[in-house]
């Protein structure tokens, strides 16, 4: 998870800007450019799994502000601006985090709200951040305090506990994996002592959650029957991760075969839209 290396101060005149439904101060160089991290941070996962430069809903201003501050720091070509998070996108954001001095999960590419901030000192502020939070332990695996969150209201719905087989933060684990649970935001379940319609159900609720997930088979892989959940938009995902959201998005299982999603369908949320909602 990005942490605040140096303090950066930003000139300019108190304003208010607007974020969801509530009003804050904010002091900013212009502070009439917001950038919403919730819209940056499912952009960079869904455009580039897309076949073609489609935008996705409601980020394309966001997105757009991100681009045109990468190209003023002389990491991404002005023609490439086009508020599509597409992988030019991904690669001049890592570039940016390698320059502020991050490694590994911290510079893959997906913004998180130290560097998104740093990025637009004297540009834009964030509306809408999200954080994963320090990693702590839940039932025996690791995972970040907004994967617990998550996890815990998805059991509070389902009314018993979930037996989990690998949690987030696990490089060099399962090989079957494709280094998906590297980073945050991952978690495999089991499914042994289940019937067929609890697995379904169990897939549901963490969908509804905010979880990209999916019961996965032993036709598909070297694995015996569990599902795998990914926490959509968590800034500590793996790249491997942050693909199988996108292809969630898509409507896709995301596996490799890019086969087509064969669970339940639910309207796609963050665990941040499903908290405003309830």
């Amino acid at each position: 998870m990005e942490i605040n290396r140096r303090t950066v101060l930003v000139g300019g005149t108190a304003a208010l800007v607007t974020a969801g439904s509530g009003t804050l101060a904010m002091t900013s160089a212009n502070a009439a450019t917001t950038v919403n991290m919730e819209a940056v941070l499912l952009a960079a996962q869904w455009d580039p799994r897309k076949s073609s430069s489609g935008l996705t809903p409601g980020a394309k201003d966001s997105v757009l502000a991100v681009e045109r501050a990468l190209v003023a720091k002389g990491l991404l070509r002005r023609s490439l601006v086009d508020g599509h998070f597409g992988t030019s996108t991904i690669s001049a954001y890592a570039a940016w985090q390698r320059r502020l001095g991050y490694s590994g999960l911290d510079a893959s590419g997906l913004p998180g709200p130290t560097s998104l901030a740093r990025l637009g000192s004297g540009r834009f502020s964030v509306t809408r951040k999200v954080s994963s939070g320090s990693r702590v332990t839940y039932d025996g695996v690791r995972v970040n305090e907004r994967t617990r969150a998550m996890l815990r209201e998805a059991e509070r719905i389902l009314a018993p506990r979930l037996t989990y087989t690998q949690g987030s933060y696990n490089p060099g684990g399962v090989s079957a994996s494709a280094g998906t649970h590297d980073g945050g935001g991952t978690v495999d379940i089991s499914v042994r002592n289940l019937s067929t319609s609890q697995r379904t159900q169990v897939v549901r609720v963490l969908r509804q959650v905010g979880f990209a997930a999916w019961l996965r088979n032993p036709s598909q892989g070297d694995w015996p029957f569990h599902i795998h959940a990914v926490a959509v938009s968590d800034p500590d995902l793996s790249s491997g991760a942050q693909h199988q959201v996108g292809d969630y998005y898509q409507g896709l299982n995301g596996l490799a075969s890019r086969g087509r999603d064969d669970g339940p369908r639910v309207t796609k949320v963050t665990w941040e839209q499903y908290k405003r909602a309830h």
